[in-house]
């Protein structure tokens, strides 16, 4: 089974540019590679910051662009969205009793769960005992699982970053889901940091994707501000057999030379030169 795994795209009302980049050019490019090579795909997961400053024109326009796909959309918000505008535009989004948009599917042989990491007027992640207790009746039905959210719900040790992860106290309660249930959990998927990190936590493995839009710096000193630049985008390629998983983070915005080699070992033979 193969998932697509984008975040932050960072939508603004069309015209508009963010960071000093076009963000609907760079996610018209990811959908187009996607397209090209991978629509076999069954699902596209987009984890949050849809838009950049939750205004509805952009969520519109989001609406628009993915109304044409063929590979089913799933969609989450991050910290620079609007959960009351985000519904009022994609009215038929799931969500829980409760209103926040968490929900959750089967896919395959695994129940894919998607999260709902926001809180008005902060960029940190949140996820409080209302929503610890929505995840858990999920994951007590769940054979298999696989987390999809904004948020790093874990330090990455990035001093800066860490400021915007899940909360302590929310932290908390999300371990102790994932220590519970660590079992049945395969793997958790997140955006928000705009870089690739990968790792275990609650010995569950975990994965970040790059942002289509500009990407984070590792700083692992800074404690206040956070470092990043328009370098090159990616998005991600999930290869998932039972309870196996390969990632492949794809750079859909490279237009430079590309070289193609024989992979014998002639092939990479040291040339001899002509006398």
């Amino acid at each position: 089974m193969k998932i697509i795994h984008i975040s932050d795209i960072h939508f603004t009302i069309p015209g508009e540019r963010m960071g000093g980049l076009n963000p609907h050019k760079r996610l018209a490019k990811a959908l187009a590679d996607v397209n090209e090579n991978h629509s076999d795909a069954a699902r596209i997961v987009i984890t949050g910051d849809l838009t950049h400053w939750a205004e509805r024109e952009a969520y519109d326009a989001l609406h628009e662009v993915l109304a044409k796909q063929t590979v089913p959309v799933r969609l989450m918000i991050g910290n620079h969205d609007d959960r009351s505008i985000f519904l009022s535009v994609f009215s038929d989004q799931a969500t829980d009793e409760l209103g926040y948009v968490n929900h959750s599917e089967v896919v395959g042989d695994s129940t894919f769960i998607y999260l709902d990491s926001t809180q008005p007027l902060t960029h940190a992640g949140h996820f409080g005992a209302d929503r610890c207790a929505w995840l858990e009746a999920e994951l007590q039905q769940a054979e298999h699982a696989r987390i999809f959210l904004h948020h790093n719900p874990m330090e990455i040790k990035l001093p800066a970053e860490d400021q915007i992860a899940l909360v302590a106290e929310d932290r908390l309660l999300f371990k102790d889901l994932l220590n519970t249930y660590r079992d049945r959990i395969d793997y958790i998927h997140f955006g928000h940091v705009h870089a690739p990190i990968h790792g275990t936590y609650c010995g569950i493995p975990f994965a970040s994707v790059p942002s289509t839009c500009n990407q984070s710096y590792p700083d692992m000193k800074e404690a206040k501000l956070l470092a990043g630049g328009p370098m090159e985008p990616a998005y991600h390629v999930l290869l998932i057999e039972g309870r196996e998983t390969i990632i492949h983070q794809i750079p859909f915005n490279w237009d430079g030379p590309l070289f193609a080699s024989g992979a014998e070992w002639e092939d990479w033979s040291k040339p001899v030169a002509a006398e």
